[in-house]
């Protein structure tokens, strides 16, 4: 009996993983069979919720189904993403992810609870090139003039920068600026890039370290903040950057050289199925013109087209790196 049993054990295994099978594969032919989500995990105003509402419609018209952008902002964007891990594993929920979320907050706060493998890449949107933005009447007009101001501070009244979170990659950047410039400066956290431009742009906080945005040139046109370099090795061919010099151009802080990149995950165990028809959704409108043209206004330099295969090779690189750069930053989930 013992050994009819034995048999059976291996034998009912493969009836229940081929009914799995059988299931996913009903699961994948039926998908989308409702509206999908598009996960951002900022308020509404800023460029990750410009960037979902320039992709949603085309991705849309491929599914065949409604992709509804929602805003969720919050531990470093964390909070939407454990919204999207909470939800089923059937791609009906898109997160709009970056370092920020999934690579970097995790390390920093203790109260997020998702890891960066928890996720997978489906297709990338584009990088960002990242600038140090001031107050408009902070007495600093290059990036040397703002090592030399930090210094001057330090001791007595310390620099404030924003981030859009206790862990983000701004906040990295920041603590990462200071420890460079060897000052103490305080960090402020906000939960997206809209109310922390407001505040800058009030005068509330000093600067911050931030993908270049539309509405930072605004205001910068506007005379109420100013960008005092970009962290590209040379000085940007973008229109909007071209009079932005680089770090690169002084010499406090020739070699802080750094980009963040966006784009598109499921959760780890979505089927393989429903992965590829999203992949081929999102990178059929990533070559849309009109999509192209608008990410460019939004000063994202869109992704060249790659397999899923090679998403999910460069997110595992991409996390090894961010997690080795968030090492050498000793982070606090003080504000």
């Amino acid at each position: 009996m013992s050994m009819l049993s034995d048999y059976l054990r291996p034998a009912a295994r493969a009836l229940a993983l081929g009914a799995a099978l059988l299931a996913q594969g009903a699961q994948a032919a039926d998908y989308p069979s409702r509206p999908v989500m598009m996960m951002v995990p900022y308020p509404a105003g800023g460029t990750s919720d410009a960037i979902a509402r320039l992709v949603a419609p085309p991705v849309s018209k491929t599914l065949g189904q409604p992709v509804l952008v929602e805003n969720l902002g919050g531990v470093s964007g964390a909070l939407g993403a454990q919204k999207v891990l909470a939800a089923k594993s059937d791609g009906h929920y898109l997160f709009q992810g970056s370092p920020n979320e999934l690579i970097l907050s995790p390390l920093a706060n203790p109260a997020v609870k998702l890891k960066s493998e928890d996720f997978r890449l489906v297709q990338m949107i584009g990088l960002a090139p990242l600038v140090i933005v001031a107050r408009s009447d902070l007495p600093a007009n290059s990036a040397d003039e703002l090592a030399a101001l930090a210094r001057l501070r330090s001791a007595s009244q310390p620099l404030t920068f924003g981030s859009v979170g206790v862990g983000s990659l701004y906040h990295v950047l920041g603590e990462h600026l200071a420890r460079t410039l060897g000052v103490a400066m305080v960090h402020v956290p906000y939960k997206g890039g809209a109310p922390l431009m407001q505040d800058i742009g009030g005068g509330q906080v000093d600067l911050a370290i931030l993908p270049l945005s539309q509405q930072q040139m605004a205001l910068a046109e506007q005379g109420r903040v100013k960008l005092l370099a970009t962290l590209d090795p040379q000085r940007s061919p973008l229109p909007s950057l071209t009079a932005v010099p680089s770090v690169n151009e002084g010499e406090q802080l020739k070699g802080f050289n750094f980009t963040t990149w966006t784009g598109y995950f499921v959760k780890r165990d979505t089927p393989e199925d429903v992965v590829l028809r999203l992949h081929a959704a999102l990178n059929n409108a990533m070559q849309d013109p009109a999509v192209k043209r608008g990410l460019e206004f939004q000063n994202i330099k869109v992704s060249e087209p790659m397999s899923a295969d090679a998403a999910e090779a460069m997110y595992r690189a991409e996390t090894s790196r961010f997690r080795e750069i968030s090492r050498r930053v000793e982070l606090t989930d003080k504000p």
